[in-house]
């Protein structure tokens, strides 16, 4: 499971270190093994591990073929979908494509959710979590209803 927020910063040709914490659970057989792909929904990018990845793509494939929001999700999603590894230094080197869809400039906010890793501009992360009072009493509410806290 992936936990926490780190800061780390992207170099010129595109690598970024990834958060010691994280390498450690990504590693499989001593190194670290995953996929990176665009998220569908939000300026970031969607970090799995690889075999967490290839359960998701059987999924994907048993679901049928003919649907649009399928075959979108497919399109979106899996086919933008790269193996990466990780350097000496536990660096990544995202591509740049990649760093263009999520506009990874200079900081880079890694955000553990459990089973994925996303990763964001630290600018687009902080505006992704900004909330008028409105907002944050709607989003309250719906996490109690949700939770029957």
């Amino acid at each position: 499971m992936f936990r926490g927020q780190f800061v780390h910063t992207i170099d010129a040709k595109g690598r970024v270190s990834i958060p010691a914490r994280f390498r450690e659970a990504l590693a499989s057989d001593g190194r670290p093994e995953f996929i990176l792909t665009p998220a569908p929904f939000d300026p970031c990018l969607h970090l799995h591990p690889l075999r967490a990845w290839e359960d998701f793509e059987q999924r994907i494939a048993e679901l049928p073929s003919l649907d649009r929001n399928v075959v979108r999700l497919r399109r979106l999603y899996v086919s933008a979908a790269l193996e990466c590894e990780v350097d000496r230094a536990g660096r990544v080197l995202v591509p740049p494509h990649l760093r263009e869809k999520a506009g990874l400039r200079k900081d880079v906010l890694w955000a553990g959710m459990g089973r994925t890793i996303e990763i964001w501009s630290k600018e687009k992360w902080d505006e992704a979590l900004a909330m008028t009072d409105a907002e944050r009493d709607e989003f309250q509410r719906a996490v109690t209803e949700q939770f029957r806290i």
